[in-house]
């Protein structure tokens, strides 16, 4: 396997975000090929930075990346909705800030093996974790026709996701589905000429619903957020990176929950439940890539940054 590029989406910005102390503990969630790590840990002096993935492989590539700054680097092989547990592990009561990149890096994308592309030969694998059981040729081979309809509608919101679950099915009685090409020409094949027209590839979606299902992607979102907002320090800071707009729509509405304090109904004339702000929305919209790193890095256009600060002597 040759050398795949990486290349962190929004660096600057999310790294800016942050607002680095040089003695913070700081945390990235999702380490990849470890380019938002590098930034983040070249600014501490006195400080660590913990670099969370449940990709072996992005360990492998990280630790290289990061070898300049392995004396500021705790490596935790883990998936980021484990975080309480990683901080009580590590016996890490309080910490500075929390990046989440949740796009798929560069690295899976470009690895053929992996499974991920819809326009490279490869086994229906899809996993970020190597070790875990389920796999996309599962899913494609053993789930029901409206199980499958349904999660093509709701995790790639594939208008022709029905359409899409009964090629598969039918396809599959002849012989299983087992390579991401296969799988590609057969969604295309299903699909209205017009729609095979479209800019984006006509499997993007459907491979897109695949991949957050075998790698449960959606589940932890919201938990780490909260759990991160009730260990922060004061001022420390929740940066989040999303690619699509299920993701996005959770971090937006958990980061809008932790602001919004009283829960109170409008008509009650004081506040009975008690419940005050956890944090403080850093900017009313979230940051979207620039021009420039739009021209070098097609894969930014869909990126979204939003940012929540801890306040003083809150805790969820």
């Amino acid at each position: 396997m040759g050398e795949l590029e990486h290349v962190p989406v929004l660096l600057h910005e999310a790294v800016e975000a942050l607002s680095v102390k040089p003695s913070g503990i700081y945390i990235d969630g999702t380490m990849g090929g470890g380019g938002h790590s590098l930034a983040i840990a070249r600014q501490l002096t006195q400080g660590r930075l913990i670099g969370i993935d449940k990709d072996e492989y992005a360990h492998r590539r990280a630790g290289e990346r990061l070898a300049q700054v392995l004396d500021r680097m705790t490596f935790v092989r883990d998936d980021f909705s484990n975080l309480e547990q990683i901080l009580d592990r590590l016996q890490i009561e309080r910490f500075d800030g929390l990046l989440l990149d949740l796009g798929v890096s560069s690295f899976q994308l470009d690895d053929a093996e992996r499974g991920f592309s819809y326009s490279k030969e490869a086994p229906l694998d899809m996993r970020m974790d190597r070790t875990a059981p389920l796999t996309a040729e599962t899913v494609v081979n053993t789930y029901g026709e409206e199980q499958l309809a349904n999660l093509i509608f709701r995790y790639g919101e594939e208008r022709y996701s029905r359409r899409i679950a009964a090629a598969i099915v039918k396809q599959r009685q002849q012989a299983p589905i087992a390579t991401t090409t296969q799988l590609a020409a057969l969604i295309a094949s299903a699909m209205p000429a017009a729609a095979r027209r479209e800019a984006q590839h006509p499997a993007k979606r459907t491979f897109q619903a695949l991949r957050i299902e075998v790698n449960h992607e959606l589940d932890g979102i919201e938990q780490t957020l909260r759990t991160a907002a009730s260990r922060l320090n004061p001022g420390g800071r929740i940066c989040v990176i999303t690619f699509h707009s299920l993701e996005d729509r959770i971090v937006k509405e958990t980061f809008a929950s932790l602001a919004q304090g009283c829960t109170c109904p409008k008509e009650f004339p004081v506040c009975i439940c008690g419940k005050k702000p956890v944090v403080r929305l850093v900017g009313r919209k979230p940051v979207t890539p620039g021009q420039k790193e739009l021209s070098e890095n097609p894969r930014s256009r869909s990126a979204k940054l939003r940012v929540a600060e801890k306040l003083e002597g809150q805790s969820e």
